[in-house]
């Protein structure tokens, strides 16, 4: 993927994260990644439709799933999809945890980890600085 490719996924989300909603500013540790909503390995291509900008620990706990198991239903559930999806729509605030409203806000909760203990951390120190989380 070109420079001017990879500047368009992070000028469309504004330097965040389109599943924890976190800003590359406010990642202490690693550089956010430009990933592919469905992997080359699935037919997805470079084309900016299938890019969204990803911290580096969403994108590692996705890989190249496109799908997990709703931890309530237990039934197999696609994961959100940046282009296709409104994040308000499958995923709402309870403080610094994300809680999926949906099927698919439940299992994308559960496969990236969204909530992990130092993913929580981080946002509940942002939310006493006043920094988090985004307006929608």
């Amino acid at each position: 993927m070109d420079g001017r490719t990879a500047r368009l996924v992070r000028q469309r989300a504004a330097g965040s994260c389109e599943y924890c909603r976190l800003h590359e500013d406010q990642e202490p540790f690693f550089p956010f990644h430009i990933e592919h909503i469905f992997a080359r390995q699935h037919g997805g291509g470079d084309d900016i439709s299938n890019l969204a900008l990803s911290c580096h620990h969403d994108n590692l706990h996705k890989g190249t799933n496109l799908t997990g198991i709703d931890p309530r239903s237990r039934k197999l559930t696609r994961l959100f999809h940046p282009r296709r999806q409104r994040w308000s729509r499958h995923f709402l605030w309870a403080g610094p945890i994300i809680v999926g409203r949906t099927a698919v806000g439940r299992t994308t909760v559960a496969v990236l980890a969204l909530n992990a203990p130092d993913r929580a951390a981080l946002r509940e120190a942002l939310i006493e600085a006043g920094e988090f989380p985004p307006s929608d």
